[in-house]
């Protein structure tokens, strides 16, 4: 069906589509409804069926499931920003909403794709010019480079409005695995592969390969946690399993500990849960910290040895930074790959790395690209894989057809970008050195600026797009928040949306492991000349905040 269009217009082929995408995502007896059962007390006089989706019988997992950093607080801010006073959005990560420029190299090569017959054009005016050291019209505004990834990538899939591959498109898969051999020195297979709409597309596939039994499997997540996991857990009915990362209360810096992995995971499998993934974000969200190779390559063996399936979330892998004003003797912060850590294992321990399954992602929204609409990821499998695992990964992705075709050709622009001697090479490699260093200098000097409050502890950010501050409550506060029904930090976060139009995100909805520390995470993306202000705003607002709420107050 998949190679000929058509046949998924045919009723049968359609009605197959539908039933398989309900049974993946609730189960075979979906929608089944007992002979003769009761009709609900909102039907009609006339003994009429309710309708068929209300709050009364909506899946209960749907309502129970939250998204923090699009919750309440966001909410509230778009009714502020109705009235006509400006917000600026912390929330998330979502660089070119805030200003961040797209790269040169991939909207001209995407718009080339699009229109395939003004290739044609630029591709006639190179053409006609050729030989010439001075390039007029077409010829000067899309460089040769450009072109001919533009013409590759056209020949390949013949039109981005058509389906691709459910895997994706090859020649992208192709330069996806070149990309993961230079980085982590080792083999990579287009075969294992998946391009997705996003790396949180990816995570949904998998989670729902892994969470087989409801209220049973579960996937051992970090907490403070990306909400993406807990809000699929709960969607998908797994059980709750959750490890804590350990903050250090004088740096605020976060760190993954082996002890707190092993501690959690027999204290779930106490309970009754079948633990059979591990997620590992690194660089962390919400909390920044960059792994050591050594920690990383703990953690490989640890879900070796416990027969776990590793979800390596990496798509802040080009946010990792570093003070060049710091001792060079203490710790430089490096990404460290899991499939580099896999491929060490192999020499030094085969028996332990012949168990070692790794799901490795990553995305076009993060890192110096910032194409979060775009809707690009991967997923690429690593290890102890099965073809008929892999045949039910397919099968998945088929489910939906494909990911969206120009996210798919974005990820390929990334991750193979212009090479040194070709024309758009110097900017390319001008905008992203700039963007990376734009971003390293405004995260330190919000952090800064945070940590000098009463009240706050920031750690410098060592990875990703946030900081995630902790805040000295007073009591007083934590009682007024009780008193609105709210969680402290969210009360805090609140409160600041008022006074100021920015929006952050509580720690609470990232799940706390100390019930007493209040947290809340925020981007450093706001550009760097409305940053002054940003700061201004944060701390008139926290000082008067603590006046109103300290002891001497009460």
């Amino acid at each position: 069906a998949r190679a000929r269009g058509s046949a998924n217009d045919h009723p049968a082929m359609r009605f197959t589509l539908i039933a398989t995408a309900c049974t993946v995502a609730f189960g075979a007896n979906v929608g089944a409804m007992p002979a003769g059962a009761a009709v609900s007390s909102r039907g009609d006089d006339e003994g009429m069926r309710p309708l068929g989706l209300s709050a009364d019988n909506m899946n209960p997992r749907i309502v129970q499931a939250e998204y923090a950093v699009r919750g309440r607080l966001l909410d509230k801010a778009m009714q502020i920003e109705s009235t006509g006073r400006p917000i600026v959005r912390c929330n998330i990560g979502n660089p070119q909403a805030l200003g961040q420029a797209p790269l040169r190299w991939v909207r001209q090569t995407l718009s080339l794709c699009v229109d395939p017959q003004l290739l044609s054009e630029v591709e006639a005016s190179h053409k006609a010019q050729q030989g010439s050291d001075l390039k007029e019209g077409l010829a000067a505004l899309y460089a040769e480079d450009v072109v001919a990834r533009a013409r590759k990538y056209v020949n390949s899939i013949r039109s981005v409005g058509a389906y691709s591959d459910s895997q994706g498109v090859p020649v992208v898969r192709e330069e996806i695995a070149k990309f993961l051999r230079q980085r982590d020195g080792c083999e990579a297979s287009a075969g294992d592969i998946f391009l997705t709409d996003g790396a949180s597309a990816g995570v949904r596939a998998l989670m729902q390969c892994v969470l087989a039994v409801p209220g049973v499997d579960a996937v051992l997540a970090p907490s403070p946690v990306y909400p993406l996991y807990s809000a699929l857990s709960t969607v998908m009915d797994g059980a709750s399993a959750l490890y804590p990362l350990h903050e250090d209360y004088e740096t605020g810096i976060w760190q993954v500990r082996l002890k707190d992995l092993q501690k959690s995971l027999q204290e779930a499998r106490d309970k009754g849960a079948n633990v059979r993934a591990l997620v590992i974000i690194n660089p962390g969200n919400p909390t920044g910290q960059c792994m050591s190779p050594k920690e990383v390559s703990d953690v490989l063996a640890f879900a070796a040895r416990e027969g776990l399936v590793l979800l390596a979330d990496e798509v802040y892998q080009d946010n990792v930074y570093n003070d060049p004003t710091a001792d060079k003797k203490g710790k430089k912060n490096e990404f460290y790959s899991f499939r580099r850590a896999l491929s060490e294992m192999r020499r030094t321990n085969p028996a332990l790395a012949s168990r070692a399954q790794i799901v490795s992602m990553h995305s076009t929204s993060k890192g110096f690209a910032g194409e979060c609409g775009l809707r690009g990821g991967f997923f690429c499998l690593d290890g102890a894989w099965d073809s008929t695992v892999k045949a039910q990964l397919v099968k998945i992705a088929s489910i939906c057809l494909c990911s969206n075709v120009i996210g798919q050709l974005a990820m390929g622009l990334i991750v193979a970008p212009p090479e040194s001697a070709q024309p758009s090479h110097a900017q390319f490699v001008g905008e992203r050195t700039a963007i990376l260093e734009s971003l390293r200098q405004r995260a330190t000097t919000l952090a800064q600026c945070l940590d000098k409050l009463p009240g706050i502890t920031c750690a410098p950010a060592e990875g990703a797009l946030y900081l995630f501050p902790r805040i000295e409550m007073p009591i007083k506060a934590i009682e007024a928040a009780r008193e609105a029904g709210v969680a402290p930090d969210e009360f805090y976060a609140l409160k600041l949306l008022d006074a100021t139009g920015l929006v952050v995100v509580p720690g609470s909805g990232f799940g706390q492991p100390d019930p007493f520390a209040f947290h809340v995470r925020m981007t450093f993306l706001p550009p760097a000349d409305q940053l002054d202000c940003v700061m201004e705003d944060i701390a008139k607002f926290h000082n008067d905040f603590m006046a109103q709420y300290s002891p001497r107050h009460q």
